[in-house]
């Protein structure tokens, strides 16, 4: 079925979902796919174990590494073909505010407002959320070795921080969707709902709150 956007980009907390929206999106369209990787940042583990001593560090390498991902992009004929990512490249803000001190975030700052008008925006944000025992519960099952550390509170600073970015976000198009009690990977008919509003969702904000999935 026609997909209108060409540039789409799904975002959202830890363990939300983002990558596998994006996987299914992409392999749905023959689209392009984007995806952070998490994995490769050397300071993330130590940074889960002790966020104040390695924040600068860890927010640093993130948002270099994402610049230079996106600088690739731009470079290519981005709009030959669908692309979908699973990070929103000014959403970096989010992370460095909620862990950076004021001095770290002061030059933070100066870095991030050099290269942050050199990346293309997206046609549509799609930004998942859901309840917090539902993304501690995905982020337990996934069990990746760098997250053992993982801090619920932490978690929940940074939903809140989320869900405030994306209440004054104005810069694309934005679907807001509420994950907690559906299961678009494993649930097809979960799946062709959030496609369909994905497919129908081309200005302003829209929020998308789905019934429970059928069991």
């Amino acid at each position: 079925m026609k997909l209108d956007h060409r540039y789409i980009v799904v975002e959202g907390p830890i363990g939300v979902g983002k990558s596998s929206l994006t996987n299914i999106v992409a392999e749905r369209f023959q689209a392009r796919r984007v995806m952070e990787v998490v994995e490769e940042n050397p300071f993330l583990a130590s940074f889960y174990g002790d966020r104040a001593k390695y924040a600068f560090q860890t927010q640093m390498f993130f948002l270099l590494s994402r610049f230079k991902q996106q600088q690739e992009l731009f470079q290519q004929d981005l709009f030959a073909s669908v692309t979908v990512s699973d990070y929103l490249f000014a959403k970096d803000r989010i992370f460095a505010a909620l862990t950076l001190d004021e001095n770290e975030m002061g030059l933070y700052e100066r870095v991030f407002d050099a290269l942050g008008p050199r990346v293309t925006k997206p046609d549509l944000v799609i930004y998942l959320q859901a309840r917090m025992d539902v993304l501690l519960g995905r982020i337990k099952k996934r069990a990746r070795d760098f997250e053992r550390k993982f801090d619920a509170s932490y978690l929940e600073s940074l939903c809140k921080s989320y869900n405030d970015f994306f209440f004054h976000y104005t810069d694309t198009p934005l679907l807001v969707v509420n994950t907690s009690d559906i299961d678009f990977v494993n649930n097809p008919e979960d799946l062709e709902n959030l496609m369909q509003v994905i497919r129908q969702t081309r200005k302003g904000t829209v929020h998308y709150q789905p019934l429970p999935s059928r069991k």
